[in-house]
């Protein structure tokens, strides 16, 4: 600390002590550092290293005891300055500093160019004791005070307008590089520049996670109380790694995670204050640190038993017959955990509700031990990021108890909704969990980074991840928790505080009612598409704020539709893949969100699907011949192929290779089959596994952008893919989105085109006395049974079927009844 601070805090509790919205004027007078002490006395111009050197000298005619107090003052300021530079004892300095105003005041004080070289003298001396260090310019208190309101009302601003903006940026990788500096500056730039380079540069490449029509991933929690606590946390720059480092940090997060697992109905034995208990929480810096601890724990704890069984065998082969489990739905953090954690990892089929059940992780934990391996640990998820599904914790709790495994339940997202009572029957079994964990910052309005962890044992968590240098102990080790020991990073920010300025700001009702609105909103947006089922259909249970969709036709439609919504600008959504079909994922995200908004957001996706199923004018069909013995020579060679295969889930149908050969194509690298359904077989077993089944290979999954690259990872294959969501680029750069648009254009041009070929060929009774366009279908009657609805293949057209019994005349109704059905 320099003099020049100590005398603007000093002016500031002075001069302006009885109005502390000083005016402009004034603030201005404190920046220049004048400080007035009296009216008979001048101005104390600082110098240029920052301490602020005397231009008066005391008047000749003054007595020697005056003069000698003088000279006694300047040498306590000295010191008190020093003092104050090495130990920031300010209040000490500033007292002094009180005490030799009110000298000086009264001793007139005049200049004298005959003191003049004593008075540089004196600069000369005070510089030397001081030190001529530069000043390291910044901010100071006095600009930060009117800077932070400045900030205060951008950010106020932002958060008013921002449906005015895009929500996503319109630019291309590297943007960035063309505008600013390649080197830092060599001195300091004004401030003003800083925030206008901010707006001018930084603004236009910002994804609006607040936006009214952001509806993609899950929701970024943010709101004022949750900004502000991070300012404070900011400010107080403590790195909370031990309760000594901070004591309040840890005490405080002890509490919040008290309050918060009894507002989300958690088992006592979770939560920190039961007596006698050994339950307890932590705050991660995200869900996928949640997993990875979870797992961390659960593998020093089977590896402690293994040793005590088998203590003459060798630690690596032991941890070789580790293996664990989670669904196809569950989040990709878990495979990763599982990577570094260097532990095989089975992902699981779901059922029809893309939900885990306890029938089938016992079956693979039977297979499995019977293979040699040893099951330990099991993820579950309530609240899947595909479709926010719900494993049933009923029934994989138990296998889990018997099995003796550690059962985890990230709930990353849905947690939170679970402070309303209503909700909670979805995490019934929770009693068999040994770790929990939800994130506050996806859907309570905190703000990132908070994710909430409980244990039902501390010391299983601990003692995994226990490292106690010297230099980190203290006396309070044995009494206090010291939270470095409940993770990976020892560095810990305040989380808590955002935490607690939540919760106390809303109360446990005010988040209820946030909640409770989004899902209202979300089943609003249902009812939308359900009311136009000959357009849309909703293909997940809508049960929290998540909404998953498509348009009745092609993948590659629903690809296109998607591709053009958030290039527009005007909505941004993500998808996702669901028994193999592409899906849009609408999740209501925007903090106050309403009922207007969630109609704006469907209009603009109906509009913008209308357009892409709007007909296109094509040449007459005559100019094209049917070859009825070569489509049928063509249908016989892929049913050949497909029995080969021993792709029993795949159904080819007849119509669509019919079109595809009445024009002369091939069949497009992504045929319609499906993946192997393995089941539980042992090929289904994770990385590292010694046996596989012969005659299977590694299917192919589409990829969401479109490419004819194949998927060969097998984990890659089985999970539902978010279209690795963050770093996709088709989302953000416009030139490949114009490519998407025209490549995707054309194929549904080509789509069309061969319909209505087709179309027109039954019109002049070119199958007349077909049994049927499908082969291998059922017969009834109506095209995909009941209801005139078409049911869709893997592929691009859907599987058909007409009742023997009909005649031509029928044919062309029933295709024209269902044309909305095929993506015409």
């Amino acid at each position: 600390m320099n003099s020049t601070g100590i005398f603007k805090r000093y002016s500031q509790s002075s001069s302006i002590s009885e109005n502390k919205d000083c005016p402009e004027e004034e603030v201005n007078n404190l920046s220049q550092n004048k400080l007035s002490f009296s009216s008979n006395s001048t101005p104390l111009p600082s110098s240029t290293s920052g301490v602020p050197t005397s231009n008066f000298v005391p008047s000749p005619h003054g007595s020697n005891t005056q003069m000698n107090k003088i000279e006694q003052l300047r040498e306590k300021i000295n010191e008190a300055l020093i003092e104050g530079q090495n130990s920031r004892k300010r209040t000490a300095a500033d007292q002094l500093l009180q005490q030799i105003a009110e000298h000086f005041s009264k001793v007139v004080l005049t200049n004298s160019r005959k003191g003049s070289s004593n008075v540089e003298d004196n600069c000369s001396n005070n510089r030397q004791r001081l030190g001529a260090a530069k000043s390291t310019a910044g901010m100071s208190a006095v600009e930060f005070r009117r800077r932070g309101r400045q900030m205060v009302d951008y950010i106020t601003d932002y958060m008013e307008n921002i449906e005015n903006r895009r929500v996503v940026p319109s630019i291309e990788p590297g943007y960035l590089k063309e505008l600013l500096p390649l080197h830092a500056p060599q001195t300091a730039e004004p401030f003003e520049r800083v925030l206008q380079d901010f707006e001018s540069y930084i603004m236009p490449g910002v994804t609006h996670w607040s936006h009214p029509r952001f509806h993609a991933y899950f929701p970024a929690g943010n709101s004022f109380p949750s900004i502000l606590a991070d300012m404070l946390s900011d400010a107080l720059g403590a790195i909370g790694f031990s309760w000594a480092a901070c004591p309040a940090m840890t005490e405080l997060e002890i509490h919040m995670l008290q309050w918060f697992g009894e507002m989300i109905g958690l088992p006592v034995a979770f939560l920190p204050f039961t007596e006698n208990g050994t339950g307890g929480g932590v705050i991660q810096s995200s869900a996928s640190e949640c997993n990875f601890v979870a797992l961390l724990a659960a593998r020093f704890e089977i590896m402690k038993e293994l040793r005590q069984r088998f203590p003459f065998v060798e630690e690596g082969l032991l941890m070789s017959k580790l293996i664990a489990y989670c669904s196809k739905e569950a989040h990709s953090s878990v495979e990763k955990a599982a990577m570094i954690a260097m532990i095989k990892l089975r992902i699981l089929e779901t059922d029809s509700s893309f939900r885990l059940r306890g029938e089938t992780l016992q079956t693979a934990i039977s297979e499995d031990r019977n293979l040699g391996l040893i099951p330990f640990f099991v993820s579950t998820t309530l609240g899947t990021t595909s479709c926010c599904s719900f494993d049933v914790l009923s029934e994989v709790g138990p296998v889990c108890t018997h099995n003796g495994l550690w059962l985890h339940v990230d709930a990353a997202y849905a947690g939170s909704a679970m402070i309303c009572p209503e909700f909670r029957y979805l995490m019934a079994g929770i009693e068999h969990a040994m770790s929990f964990n939800t994130n506050p910052n996806k859907w309570m309005l905190v703000n990132f980074d908070c994710s909430t962890m409980w244990v039902k044992d501390q010391f299983k968590l601990t003692q995994a991840l226990v490292v106690d240098p010297l230099y980190l102990q203290h006396s309070w080790t044995d009494k206090a928790i010291d939270y470095r020991h409940w993770g990976i990073p020892l560095s810990r920010r305040f989380r808590s505080l955002k935490l607690w300025f939540v919760i106390r700001s809303y109360g446990v009702e005010g988040l209820q009612h946030y909640i409770r609105e989004h899902v209202r909103l979300a089943k609003l947006f249902e009812c939308l598409l359900l009311a136009d089922d000959q357009l849309f259909e909703v293909v997940a249970e809508v049960l929290m704020g998540l909404v998953c969709f498509r348009m009745k036709a092609s993948d590659e439609l629903n690809q296109l539709l998607l591709t053009k919504l958030n290039s527009s600008g005007r909505i941004h959504m993500v998808p996702a893949s669901l028994n193999d079909r592409f899906v849009i994922r609408f999740c209501v995200c925007y903090e106050n969100s309403t009922e207007r908004d969630i109609h704006i957001a469907y209009e603009i996706i109906k509009q913008t699907a209308i357009s892409l199923r709007e007909p296109i004018p094509e040449p007459i069909a005559e100019n094209y011949e049917l070859e009825m013995e070569e489509a049928e020579q063509y249908d016989q060679m892929m049913q050949d192929k497909q029995k080969n295969r021993n792709s029993p889930n795949v159904e080819l149908s007849k119509n669509s290779s019919l079109r595809r050969q009445s024009i002369g194509s091939t069949p497009p690298l992504h045929s319609q089959q499906q993946p192997q359904n393995l089941g539980n077989s042992p090929l289904a077993v994770g990385i590292g596994n010694e046996q596989t089944l012969s005659g299977h290979s590694p299917s192919s999954l589409t990829s969401s952008t479109g490419s004819d690259r194949r998927r060969l990872h097998t984990l890659a294959e089985k999970r539902s893919f978010l279209v690795r969501m963050v770093s996709d680029p088709k989302c953000y750069n416009p030139k490949i989105v114009r490519h998407l648009n025209m490549r995707a254009h054309n194929q549904t041009s080509a789509e069309l085109f061969r319909d209505r070929t087709l179309r027109q060929a039954i019109q002049q009774g070119s199958f007349q006395q077909r049994s049927s366009l499908g082969a291998g279908t059922s017969h009834g009657g109506r095209i995909g049974g009941a209801g005139g609805k078409a049911p869709f293949s893997s592929g691009k057209y859907a599987c058909m079927s007409i009742d023997q019994g009909s005649d031509e005349d029928d044919y062309s109704s029933l295709y024209f009844q269902n044309d909305q059905n095929i993506g015409i």
